[in-house]
């Protein structure tokens, strides 16, 4: 049997990151089986779905770079499709038109509630239609069987049992002609030829009815597996207040997709106690029988530890294309510098976020008018003037401009006055990036180029004269 799964998000608000996780181990059975994943918008709710969430969705997929094979379906396309199926349940009897008004059912709801009671359809039209004409308002019911249960086994959860009786006739077509949700969902599965459903959990409720409604069309029944929820660190519902905002937050707050992604599939399933896996190994190792029945509990420190990872461990070459667009944000000019993939190499260790990285390398690019007060008020003070005079003469003799030979320059001007490195570094450092932390100075100064260093030890020495006028 060829595997077919399916990812199929509402369209009413943005990928978040439990959807996000759906779709990762979708994406990885269907991968992992050298099956096929299909991209379906299910956007039959008309007054919620939006272009914006459409767009959203599709950014967040890319970005994580989960490829669909077919796709993007929208059910809003296929509503001919769905209609000629009900037409022909109609015909066979396993679906029937409903006349009972709004208020004759609004009236029923408040009289089981009651009586303590479930709140269903009672059946009227089921078997009585004779004094009804097709063309007055009405709704399509399926004709939910009445005896016996629903069994399936859940591939995460094992064996789950609905009694029919506890289903009642589901709207399959309201008043105005659409077709409903849940019969969408069982149509689409039916034509895509879907194999394995792997959704939420809160989806366990519309599988029994999902299934006879399968049954009745004489379709293929998939197997299905619901994921746990994912909650906060303080075992609450995942919300917007635990940061549970649309997947592009994360990449707008400068997390890799590699890290999302190494960081989801480990938020509910496990292979032995291997923390970081490649694309390549998800794929290899994931299997439904390993995914948690439990919920998992959303960590950023544990995200922001994987995020730092990858930043010094993917090719810098890679995380500079996904650097560039921080940069690009914050308005700096790379042309007159070093290369992005140099950034990375010199701020990895230091920055955890590209975010932090894009906004800390600034001064390689861009000239400053003013240091940081508080390292200044420490560093370029009157007793750095000669340490700077020395280190900046050695610094502009140098032809060949490498980081030994700055590392060369720096020791030199040291070794002359007779003073530790530290003594010629901080002041160094605060003239040339204008702050009190960088990378070491050798890299960090060959990387702002020569002719820029140099001006800046010239605007150090002058904030030092004038401060020795002002003593």
């Amino acid at each position: 049997m060829k595997i077919k799964t399916r990812f199929a998000p509402s369209p009413t608000g943005y990928l978040h990151v439990g959807g996000a996780r759906t779709a990762l181990y979708s994406w990885l059975f269907s991968r992992h089986a050298g099956g096929e994943f299909v991209l379906r918008i299910e956007d039959t709710d008309l007054e919620r779905s939006t272009q914006d969430a459409i767009d959203a969705i599709m950014d967040g997929m890319n970005w994580l770079n989960l490829d669909w094979d077919e796709g993007p379906y929208y059910q809003t396309k296929r509503f001919d499709r769905y209609n000629a199926v009900i037409d022909q349940m109609l015909e066979q009897g396993t679906a029937y038109r409903c006349y009972c008004s709004k208020e004759r059912l609004e009236a029923l709801r408040e009289k089981q509630m009651e009586n303590g009671e479930k709140p269903r359809y009672d059946g009227r039209c089921r078997d009585s239609q004779c004094s009804h004409t097709a063309d007055e308002p009405h709704v399509v019911r399926f004709r939910n069987p009445q005896e016996g249960s629903v069994i399936f086994n859940d591939q995460i959860r094992g064996p789950i049992e609905f009694s029919n009786q506890e289903l009642d006739d589901l709207i399959i077509r309201r008043t105005d002609g659409s077709p409903t949700y849940n019969f969408c969902v069982v149509v689409d599965d039916w034509d895509m030829e879907i194999t394995h459903v792997i959704r939420g959990e809160d989806h366990i409720n519309n599988t029994p009815r999902q299934i006879n409604i399968l049954k009745a069309l004489g379709a293929p029944v998939p197997e299905y597996a619901h994921v746990s929820m994912i909650l906060g660190d303080d075992g609450k519902k995942l919300s917007k207040r635990h940061g549970a905002v649309g997947v592009m937050q994360y990449r707008d707050d400068g997390y890799l997709p590699e890290a999302l992604l190494n960081y989801l599939v480990r938020l509910g399933w496990s292979h032995g106690d291997q923390e970081i896996f490649s694309v390549d190994e998800m794929k290899q190792f994931f299997t439904l029988d390993a995914i948690s029945k439990s919920a998992s509990a959303f960590n950023t420190e544990k995200l922001q530890w994987l995020n730092h990872h990858y930043i010094n461990h993917l090719p810098a070459e890679q995380v500079a294309v996904h650097l560039a667009w921080h940069v690009e944000q914050l308005g700096i000019e790379t042309r007159n510098g070093p290369e992005l993939k140099d950034i990375v190499k010199l701020l990895g260790e230091r920055c955890k976020t590209l975010k932090e990285m894009a906004a800390a390398c600034r001064y390689f690019y861009e000239d400053f008018s003013e240091f940081d007060a508080d390292a200044a008020k420490k560093h370029l003070r009157p007793v750095a003037r000669q340490p700077l005079e020395t280190v900046r003469a050695k610094l502009a003799a140098i032809s060949d401009w490498t980081a030994e030979n700055v590392h060369d320059a720096i020791q030199g001007a040291a070794d002359e006055l007779g003073v530790g490195m530290g003594k010629v570094g901080m002041p160094l450092r605060v003239a040339v990036t204008g702050a009190g932390q960088s990378p070491s100075m050798d890299v960090t100064v060959q990387a702002i180029g020569q002719q820029r260093s140099l001006q800046r030890i010239d605007m150090a020495l002058a904030y030092i004269a004038e401060r020795e006028a002002q003593a």
